[in-house]
């Protein structure tokens, strides 16, 4: 089956970046010039996406705005002659019917999130990102997996080693590798402190799903945190069907992170030729 849909959590209050964010969603910090959200709408588009679904919260209006047409400013840009930076705004905007959102109307975790979106996602598998995970690649990320879906038709996870020390940050894989890019998961384990944790293999931001996940997210049970967790309805939904854990090709930044989100900017803005010299004089001196 074609995954059609993708689903963005992005109900959070980003409370790690005040007082950046006590207005603003931390979505729609900047990258260089470019939102985190639209780095991941981007990679979900490119990996053949055909509809969005925000799972969003009170406060996230300019969000939704950011991928809307603004006539006022394309007429400025027009009148001005700023035909490169019109062409650019323009592109932002899908085609109708392409993004819809919903509402999270109360914080209890990310399975509850992804849970608000069972009646759009319907009975057919779907994606899930995490705009937080920002992933320099020369392949997309969910266009990796969707590869490795069309083979196994099961649910599966981006994964990555961690520190030791850092497992109680992540959902943590006990797995057994079926080749050097998959393993097959035995269990999750939702943020376990080291010394119990099975392994250092961590789950990341992007996420193919089965619609069977529903079941187990709507029975509400709360976990790590005293939320709902993904994590946790994972590793119930492995009592009747397989996981996987894919092992991505590209560099991970955690933008939810105030230094990941620093080394995210520039790495991204070391790829711009137009501001990349300025930029290594600068830290140069740095030295």
């Amino acid at each position: 089956m074609k995954i059609k849909k993708a689903v963005f959590p992005v109900a959070g209050l980003g409370t790690r970046f005040l007082p950046a964010t006590k207005a603003m969603a931390k979505e729609m910090l900047p990258v260089v010039d470019k939102p985190i959200i639209q780095y991941a709408v981007e990679e979900a588009f490119s990996a053949g996406i055909e509809q969005i679904v925000f799972i969003t919260a009170r406060g996230k209006i300019a969000l939704i705005n950011h991928f809307d047409r603004s006539f006022e400013l394309e007429h400025n840009l027009k009148i001005k002659g700023k035909h490169e930076l019109l062409k650019e705004i323009k592109k932002l905007v899908p085609k109708t019917g392409t993004i819809i959102h919903t509402r999270q109307n109360e914080p209890l975790g990310l399975g509850h999130a992804i849970w608000c979106a069972r009646d759009i996602v319907g009975n057919e598998p779907f994606a899930v990102l995490l705009a937080d995970d920002l992933i320099k690649s020369d392949v997309p990320v969910l266009s990796q997996m969707m590869k490795k879906f069309t083979k196994l038709q099961s649910s599966i996870v981006a994964v990555m080693e961690v520190e030791k020390h850092q497992t109680e940050q992540y959902g943590i894989l006990d797995a057994v590798p079926i080749n050097n890019e998959v393993v097959k998961v035995n269990a999750l384990i939702e943020k376990p402190a080291p010394e119990k944790a099975p392994s250092n293999l961590a789950i990341i931001g992007r996420y193919i799903l089965t619609p069977e996940i529903f079941n187990y997210l709507g029975k509400n049970k709360k976990g790590a945190g005293g939320e709902i967790q993904l994590t946790d309805a994972m590793h119930s939904l492995l009592k009747t069907q397989s996981i996987f854990g894919y092992k991505f090709k590209g560099e991970r930044f955690d933008c939810g992170d105030k230094a990941g989100f620093q080394m995210a900017n520039l790495a991204f803005a070391m790829e711009r030729e137009d501001i990349k010299n300025k930029l290594l004089k600068y830290i140069k001196t740095l030295g």
